[in-house]
Formats: structure tokens, C-alpha cells, sequence
């Protein structure tokens, strides 16, 4: 609708109502928590905590209104999973953008459980935006350099620590865990400074989602791999997106099992660390591949025909075996 006017003034529009949808849905988070922060009563923090998903929702659907109104988005998805808004669901994602973000909550928003992201840490000073996450229970993750760690070694392993008391509050509502596994938003310069093998994406980082499914991997129906690219945006995509220049969004959505391959201890079993290792590496590829694809015009594989033909040659292996 708002589309057509100007891209200064749409920018204007949308960066105006999501500010307010933000600070309204931010206030009401702020004041449950606060409640209870005061009374801290498991029971009573349960009913705040499901209170507080609502709220969540309810900026999900604002955002949602704020797209209808100032963009008109071509949303190209391929997606042949089944999903329930009453399960346990981890999301891994490659990370382009702050709108990713608001991408994964418009897609999945009426599919799944309220999502928890791992945030970095300087984030919560972020005004109301960022003690609502906190609220939220989202946990906040420093990332220090090796070099850091190396002056300071009584800070490794805070990440993890970080990382297990947030996986505790998430075992008692039905959640899902978004996990930007690259830890940073992909860049060509940050690319090449960390030297990684593949060409559209960061080097994933394996510890900390090696630890949210050694937590709670039972718990978890399934592991959603999600892959995202801005076709015409790939600068500036969240201006652009502000601006409503966004007219083409490209996502895959895949579900894999959530089974023993995934589940183990990753800092004390090397074999384990190894395969983890290994699998995630191959996740990478394989997601690397779809973004080729993408950028060459080239369509790729249907996620279902994917899926039949990796057990189609895993059936073959083992004949031969």
C-alpha cells in the first residue's frame, strides 16, 4: 500500500511504527518481568513467562503489519516441513541481516513456539528493545577474541555456562531456539579475514549448538535449517527493507532429525567433536551450494527430492557395504 511513496518517506513510516509497536510490546514485557523478578515463585515465573510469549507474539504480528504495509515482497520459499506451536524447535540460519530477524518471526510466527534468539551481549543496552529480550529470557553471549582468552583464560567457557542456564527455562514452555551459528552477520571482508571455505557464508561456529542439543536435544521434535539471501539487497538490505525496496526474498526451509549423530559431549569426547564437527561443516556446503544456486540462476534441488536422494545413495552405501 505504502510502497509507492517515496523511499525516504516509507522509511520514515516504517521505522516510526515499528519503533512503537517495539516500545508498546516492550513496555508490557518490562512490567510482567518485573513482577516477576519480584515474587519469584516457579509457578508464578511460568505464568509471566507464558504472559510475556504473548507479548512477543503480538510484536511479531505488528512487524508483520508493518511489511503488509510498506513492502511488496516476493517471498520465494521452499518449504515441505510440517510444524507444530506446540513442540520444542531449534533453528540454525546463516545471517545476513538484522532482517533476518524479522524474516524467521514473519515465517514462522503462527507455525511455531514464540522463537528465543542468542543474542551478543551489547545488545541489552539497547533501550527497552534490549531488556525486553532479557525479559524474554533470551540469553546474551560474549564473544571474545583468542587472543583475549588467551590474556584472560578464567573467561572461557562463559558462552557455555550462558548457554546452559538458558537451555534450563526453555525445557518448561514450548520454545524455539534461533541460533545464528556464524555468530556475526555475514560481510565479504569479515569473509576473508576469517579465511572461510565458503563463498557466501561465515565459518560456523560449533560449540555453543553442540551444547544447546547435549541440553535439551531430546526435548527438541526437530532441527530446522533455514537458509535466507536478499537477491537485489545484498549490501544494504536492512535500509533497504526499512525503505520498502525489498521486492525479493529467497528462503529454504529443511527439517532434520534431532538424533544420537547430534547428541554427545562435545568438549570431552574428540571422536564426537570430530563428527559434530564434520555434519555442521557439511550443513555449510550444502547451504553454500543453495546460495550458488541462487546468485547463477540455477534452481536447487527441491528439499523433498533432496532428502529422497541423500537416502536413496545412503541405501546404495550400505548395500555395497
Amino acid at each position: 500500500m505504502l510502497s509507492l511513496l517515496p523511499g525516504p518517506l516509507v522509511l520514515i513510516i516504517s521505522a516510526g511504527l515499528t519503533i512503537l509497536f517495539t516500545a508498546l510490546c516492550a513496555s508490557l514485557i518490562l512490567l510482567v518481568s518485573l513482577a516477576k523478578l519480584l515474587l519469584p515463585i516457579p509457578v508464578f515465573s511460568r505464568a509471566c513467562s507464558r504472559l510475556n510469549n504473548r507479548f512477543m507474539r503480538l510484536w511479531l504480528a505488528c512487524n508483520a503489519l508493518v511489511i503488509r504495509l510498506t513492502t511488496r515482497i516476493d517471498w520465494q520459499v521452499e518449504d515441505s516441513t510440517r510444524l507444530r506451536k506446540d513442540g520444542w524447535y531449534l533453528i540454525i540460519s546463516n545471517h545476513m541481516s538484522w532482517t533476518d530477524i524479522v524474516v524467521l518471526g514473519h515465517l514462522f510466527r503462527d507455525r511455531l513456539p514464540v522463537p528465543k534468539f542468542f543474542m551478543k551481549h551489547e545488545l541489552i543496552y539497547i533501550p527497552l528493545l534490549g531488556l525486553a529480550c532479557w525479559g524474554l529470557d533470551m540469553p546474551f553471549m560474549r564473544r571474545y577474541s583468542r587472543e583475549f582468552l588467551l590474556k584472560n583464560p578464567h573467561l572461557r567457557g562463559k558462552d557455555i555456562e550462558t548457554t546452559r542456564n538458558a537451555c534450563e527455562k526453555f525445557r518448561h514452555i514450548p520454545t524455539t531456539v534461533i541460533n545464528f551459528v556464524e555468530g556475526t552477520r555475514f560481510t565479504e571482508q569479515k569473509r576473508d579475514v576469517s579465511r572461510s571455505r565458503y563463498h557466501h557464508l561465515m565459518p560456523p561456529k560449533a560449540a555453543g549448538l553442540a551444547f544447546t542439543l547435549a541440553a535439551m536435544g531430546e526435548q527438541f521434535d526437530s532441527l530446522i535449517n533455514v537458509t535466507i539471501r536478499y537477491p537485489d539487497n545484498a549490501e544494504t538490505p536492512f535500509k533497504d527493507f526499512l525503505m520498502g525496496r525489498v521486492k525479493r526474498i529467497q528462503v529454504r526451509i529443511e527439517e532434520l532429525p534431532v538424533n544420537e549423530q547430534l547428541i554427545g559431549d562435545y568438549f570431552n569426547d574428540k571422536q564426537f567433536k570430530r563428527g559434530f564437527q564434520e555434519w555442521l561443516n557439511q550443513r555449510w556446503q550444502e547451504k553454500d551450494e543453495v546460495l550458488e544456486g541462487w546468485q547463477s540462476g540455477q534452481a536447487p534441488l527441491p528439499v523433498a527430492a533432496k532428502s529422497g536422494e541423500e537416502s536413496k545413495e545412503s541405501a546404495e552405501a550400505n548395500s555395497a557395504t
